[in-house]
C-alpha cells in the first residue's frame, strides 16, 4: 500500500478549496483503534458483567450472559474449523440468539455473513457462494437445509435450548484489520455486492461519536433487519459501549408497537430510515417524544418531515445522518436544530470523526471550490475493503490520491455534492442510476437486468417514483408479443430479487421515448403512467 500511496496522483487544488476541506476534515479523535470488536466487546463484559447487554420485551441478557453464551457457540464453531477469516452466515431472527450467534463468528476470528431467509432461493444460494460460506447459523434449520441442499453449505442450529454457555472461549485471533463482516449490497450487474467491514470501520463508527452521545448510560433501539447495514450500527453502538440493545420483537414494524418498545426500553438513542423516520413523523410522532438523540438517514430528506420534526421534537434532538455501507454505516451528520428552509437542499453535513470528506472534479483529480458540484469521496478508517472478488470494481471505486501534499485512499461514492461555504455538505443526487429506497440501496440496472432475461421482454427500463417524499420503483417493459403480463414479469422478479426490489407497478408499452441525446425518457414514462395504484400492486 505505502508503494501505491506513494505514486498516488496528486489533486489540483487551489488554496481557497484546500483551505476549506482541511478545515472540515479536523475529525481525528482518540479511540481504541488497535481493538478489535471482540475486545472491545469483551472490555465491557468485565467492567459490567451484570449490566444488560439486550433486551427484547421481558427477556433480557446482561453482559456475562451474553458473553458465555458467545463462547460456547465459538468453541463449538471452532472445534467445527471456524478460525481467521472463515466466512459464517448468520440467518437468525432479531433476537437475543442473533447477538449470540454474531458474536460467536467473531470469538473464533471468524466474518459473519447476514442473510435473509425471504431472499429467493437465487439470490440466497449466489451471496453465500461469493461470500465462500459452508457453513449458516440459523433458528429455522430444517427449512433453510431444503433450500440450500446441494450447495455443500451445513445449517447449524443456533436456538435458546441449544446454546451452552461457557466461561471462557477460544482466544480470539483477529485484530482491528480483520474482516468482521461482509454486507451485500444490489449490483448493476445483476449479482449482488459483498463489501468487507474491517474490525476497525466498526470500533471507529461506534466510538467518540460526533452525531450522537454512545456510553454505557446508552440505551440504543435495533429494529432494521440484519442484513440492512444500519443494523451495524444499532448492534455494536449498544455493546461496545457497555450500553443496552433494545430489539423490536418482530420482524415488520407497526408504528404502535415501536412506540411501546421505545418506552419500555427506556431508548436513549435509535438511527430511522427516512421513509420509517417520515411514518413515524406523520402517524405517530409521539412514539419519539422520550428519545433524547433521533439520527436518521438512508435517502434524502424531505423539509416537510424534518421541519415537523423540529418543531415537534426541539432543537438539539434531530440529526440527519448520510453514509454508504463502503464506510462503514455513517460518514456525515448534520444537526438539524432549527426548520430548514423550503429554497434550500437539507445539509448531510461535515465528516463524523476519524472520516475525511472531499468533493472532488475531473475524474477525483481535482478539489472542487466552496459551492462547486463534485463527486463526494471519502477517506479513513470506515473505509472497506474493497468488493469480494471484484478487482475490477474495487480499482475503479476505491483509489489513491495525494491531497495538499497528503496521501489519501479515497472512496468515491458516485453521490454528487457541493460544499456550502460555511463548510456543510449538500447532496445533490447520483452519477448513475443507482437510487435509495426505504433506505436500501438500489441498482436499477440490476432490477432490468433480471427482467431482460425473461424471454418475453424486448426492452425495459426501471424508474422512481417520488410522491412527496414517498418514493417506489417502477418498471417498464416493451414486450415481445401479446402473451406478456405485468403479473408474468412480476413472478418472475419476485424468483430472483429481494421483495424491496420488486417494483410497485410494472407498464407494458409499445415503445419507450427518447430524450433529444438517444436515451430512454424516463420523466416521459412516469408522466404518461402517473396512474396512482397502491403498493405492491401491479397495473397494465
Amino acid at each position: 500500500m505505502k508503494t501505491e500511496e506513494a505514486a498516488a496522483p496528486a489533486v489540483a487544488c487551489s488554496s481557497a478549496a484546500l483551505a476549506v476541506h482541511r478545515q472540515i476534515n479536523r475529525t481525528t479523535t482518540p479511540y481504541p483503534r488497535d481493538s478489535s470488536v471482540v475486545a472491545r466487546f469483551e472490555y465491557w463484559a468485565a467492567r459490567r458483567p451484570h449490566a444488560t447487554a439486550a433486551v427484547q420485551e421481558d427477556r433480557t441478557l446482561t453482559y456475562r450472559e451474553l458473553d458465555r453464551l458467545a463462547n460456547g457457540l465459538a468453541r463449538e464453531l471452532g472445534e467445527d474449523g471456524v478460525g481467521l477469516g472463515t466466512a459464517v452466515a448468520v440467518c437468525v431472527a432479531r433476537s437475543p440468539e442473533m447477538l449470540v450467534a454474531l458474536l460467536g463468528v467473531l470469538k473464533c476470528g471468524g466474518t459473519y455473513v447476514p442473510v435473509d431467509p425471504l431472499w429467493p432461493d437465487e439470490r440466497l444460494r449466489a451471496v453465500l457462494s461469493d461470500a465462500g460460506c459452508t457453513r449458516v447459523l440459523s433458528d429455522r434449520p430444517g427449512t433453510l437445509a431444503q433450500r440450500l441442499e446441494g450447495t455443500g453449505c451445513r445449517v447449524l442450529e443456533v436456538m435458546e435450548r441449544t446454546l451452552v454457555p461457557l466461561d471462557t472461549g477460544p482466544e480470539c485471533p483477529a485484530g482491528p484489520e480483520s474482516v468482521a463482516c461482509i454486507n451485500f449490497t444490489s449490483g448493476s450487474t445483476g449479482r449482488a455486492k459483498g463489501v468487507p467491514i474491517l474490525h476497525r470501520g466498526i470500533v471507529r463508527l461506534v466510538h467518540g461519536a460526533s452525531y450522537g452521545p454512545l456510553d454505557e448510560n446508552s440505551h440504543v433501539l435495533q429494529v432494521t433487519p440484519v442484513t440492512f447495514d444500519i443494523a451495524t450500527w444499532e448492534i455494536w453502538a449498544a455493546l461496545l459501549n457497555g450500553g443496552t440493545s433494545v430489539m423490536y420483537p418482530a420482524e415488520f414494524v407497526q408504528l404502535s408497537h415501536l412506540e411501546r418498545v421505545i418506552k419500555a426500553g427506556r431508548v436513549t438513542i435509535l438511527l430511522l430510515t427516512t421513509a420509517l423516520f417520515n411514518s413515524v413523523v406523520d402517524e405517530a410522532p409521539e412514539a419519539l417524544e422520550t428519545v433524547a438523540t433521533i439520527t436518521s438517514g438512508g435517502e434524502a430528506h424531505s423539509h416537510r418531515h424534518m421541519t415537523k420534526a423540529v418543531r415537534t421534537y426541539g432543537s438539539g434532538r434531530v440529526v440527519n445522518l448520510y453514509g454508504p455501507t463502503e464506510c462503514t454505516c455513517i460518514a456525515t451528520y448534520y444537526p438539524v436544530d432549527e426548520p430548514p428552509r423550503p429554497d434550500v437542499p437539507l445539509p448531510i453535513g461535515r465528516p463524523i470523526q476519524n472520516t475525511r470528506l472531499y468533493v472532488l472534479a475531473d475524474d477525483a483529480r481535482r478539489l472542487c471550490e466552496p459551492g462547486e458540484t463534485g463527486e463526494i469521496c471519502l477517506a479513513g478508517d470506515g473505509l472497506a475493503v474493497g468488493y469480494l472478488g471484484r478487482p475490477d470494481l474495487t480499482e475503479a471505486a476505491f483509489v489513491h490520491r495525494d491531497i495538499g501534499g497528503v496521501p489519501e485512499r479515497l472512496y468515491r461514492t458516485g453521490d454528487m455534492g457541493r460544499l456550502l461555504p460555511g463548510g456543510d455538505v449538500v447532496f445533490e443526487g447520483r452519477r448513475d442510476d443507482q437510487v435509495k429506497i426505504n433506505g436500501f440501496r438500489i441498482e436499477l440496472g440490476e432490477i432490468t437486468h433480471h427482467l431482460n432475461s425473461h424471454p418475453l421482454v424486448k426492452q425495459s427500463c426501471v424508474a422512481v417514483h417520488d410522491n412527496r417524499g414517498d418514493k417506489s420503483l417502477v418498471a417498464f417493459v416493451v414486450p415481445t408479443g401479446p402473451d406478456a403480463s405485468p403479473d408474468g414479469f412480476r413472478e418472475h422478479l419476485v424468483a430472483k430479487l429481494p421483495r424491496y426490489m420488486v417494483p410497485a407497478q410494472i407498464h407494458l408499452c409499445e415503445r419507450f421515448p427518447l430524450t433529444s441525446n438517444g436515451k430512454i425518457d424516463r420523466r416521459a414514462l412516469l408522466t404518461a403512467h402517473s396512474s396512482p395504484a397502491p403498493s405492491g400492486e401491479f397495473i397494465r
